[in-house]
């Protein structure tokens, strides 16, 4: 077995950690060649070689310089390794890798998660974040192993055999120039193989701790991630769903085509305050249609509200259901069937009309669900069109250059395509108001101004007399106007 290891490694900053990654690999059992990818000359071991230089004048661009290594040495190895100067790949890792790899399918390939350690032994898993997610139809067995797909491809590495990477080449998707689009400029490098290049990345979640590579830096602790109980849970919930060997659809779609994703659903958003104070104080029992992780939903509950998900997939709300929150999962229509006479004070749908079709549709399903005069409480971007071409301003890449709900995926939503929304489905719209996003944080997030605020709230009550439906006459205070 022999083995091409490429490191990409700028600058000094991480040369602690690349000391350590290179000793890991010369201890190995294994013939392996080490090539360091810099943008200066480094003091390595005599055994370990440097190339020079940078594929275009952006530093962001160095990791692309191994692909062409890839190529001129294809025959001369068996197993091809890139990865970031901090990702410590272990003997086992490869032995593993190796093992699932002789029984998975042609155009599967085995993947890894980074994990990082904590000072009081604590785990975390900094992919896991944002719209990245477990995709519940991807779960399947193959021998002894069981496998699925985690939609976040970047974990700063990845491993090819010669002839996974022959076919990558073959593919014309992975001899290409610096890029950028669904991730980064650096990401993008080690990802290119199974978003370009027709490779099914799957991580074998049966042997989960075999395919955890160390980040050495530990440095998004507390900061981007989950910890191991997390992680165990939707991996526990994965096991379930391939012993029952039951196809599982999640709810929606939740991500957008745009670049870098943007807008797509946070599955993992914070506890929303500001939102869930417009809650009507003299609402008990709640719905939330879309739900992910949860925090909303069981800070509610903690509250002493009556609580109902509608969860994005069995998989996200698996520790939500173990920590009491009671999950109606489905699609739209067998929830809504489940769910049957119940009425409730109070629905949520946050970040989740945008990505439906026809909104005004699936607020028309759960309308009758409402008590009478019951609220609906709705959070949706403000006007993300608008915002994406200012964040792309100057950005050559012309995809997207006419939006739309079928090009994006997301509808370009604001106050006046809510209202539209409710009035079409037997709602009145009682307020609005635009605020900073849920991640947002300091002093802008007062001082917004409301046409540049990242998300709307809306609050709209149910209407029985269909000649209230445009809501309460404009001359009573705060009629459908901003709080």
């Amino acid at each position: 077995m022999r083995i091409l290891v490429a490191i990409a490694s700028y600058g000094h900053v991480n040369d602690q950690y690349l000391d350590r990654v290179i000793n890991e690999y010369r201890s190995m059992n294994f013939e392996v060649d080490v090539v360091v990818l810099s943008n200066i000359e480094k003091a390595l071991p005599a055994s370990v070689e440097c190339l020079v230089g940078l594929p275009t004048k952006d530093p962001w661009s160095l990791p692309f310089r191994h692909k062409e290594l890839f190529r001129e040495r294809l025959d001369s190895y068996d197993l091809f390794i890139y990865s970031e100067d901090d990702i410590l790949i272990t003997e086992e890792n490869i032995r593993a890798f190796l093992n699932v790899q002789t029984d998975l399918s042609e155009g599967e390939i085995a993947g890894f998660l980074r994990i990082e350690y904590g000072p009081d032994g604590e785990h975390n898993f900094p992919e896991v974040h944002g719209h990245f997610r477990w995709d519940c139809e991807s779960v399947r067995i193959r021998g002894n192993y069981t496998l699925a797909h985690f939609t976040n491809e970047h974990s700063a590495c990845y491993v090819l055999t010669q002839q996974q990477l022959a076919k990558a080449i073959a593919s014309g998707g992975f001899l290409v120039a610096p890029h950028e689009g669904e991730y980064d400029l650096l990401c993008s490098a080690a990802t290119d193989p199974y978003t370009q290049c027709g490779l099914r990345r799957l991580i074998a979640i049966s042997h989960i701790e075999q395919f955890w590579v160390h980040h050495l830096p530990n440095k998004y602790i507390g900061h981007l991630g989950v910890d191991q109980d997390e992680l165990g849970s939707q991996i526990s919930a994965l096991l379930q769903i391939a012993s029952q060997e039951q196809r599982r659809c999640p709810l929606l779609n939740t991500e957008t085509s745009l670049w870098h994703k943007m807008y797509s659903k946070d599955y993992y958003e914070p506890i929303r305050n500001e939102v869930l104070s417009l809650i009507p104080s003299s609402a008990e029992r709640i719905l939330s249609i879309g739900s992910a992780s949860g925090a909303n939903e069981l800070w509610l509950l903690e509250t002493g509200k009556r609580v109902v998900a509608v969860p994005l997939d069995d998989v996200i709300s698996s520790q939500s259901a173990a920590r009491g929150l009671q999950v109606v999962s489905g699609d739209f229509e067998t929830a809504r069937a489940k769910i049957g006479p119940i009425r409730f004070d109070c629905i949520l749908f946050l970040n989740v009309l945008q990505f439906v079709h026809r909104p005004e549709h699936l607020l028309r399903l759960f309308v009758d669900a409402l008590s009478p005069g019951g609220a609906v409480l709705i959070t949706a971007p403000n006007r993300p069109y608008i915002r994406y071409r200012w964040r792309r301003k100057g950005v050559s890449e012309p995809r997207h250059r006419g939006l739309s709900f079928e090009t994006t995926r997301i509808h370009n939503t604001s106050t006046a395509v809510i209202r539209r929304w409710c009035v079409e489905s037997g709602l009145a719209m009682e307020r609005t108001s635009k605020i900073a996003s849920a991640r947002a944080n300091g002093p802008k997030k007062s001082r917004l101004p409301s046409l540049l605020a990242a998300d709307v709230v809306a609050l709209a009550r149910r209407v029985d007399n269909p000649n209230d439906r445009r809501g309460p006459k404009r001359n009573e205070a705060n009629a459908g106007e901003p709080l």
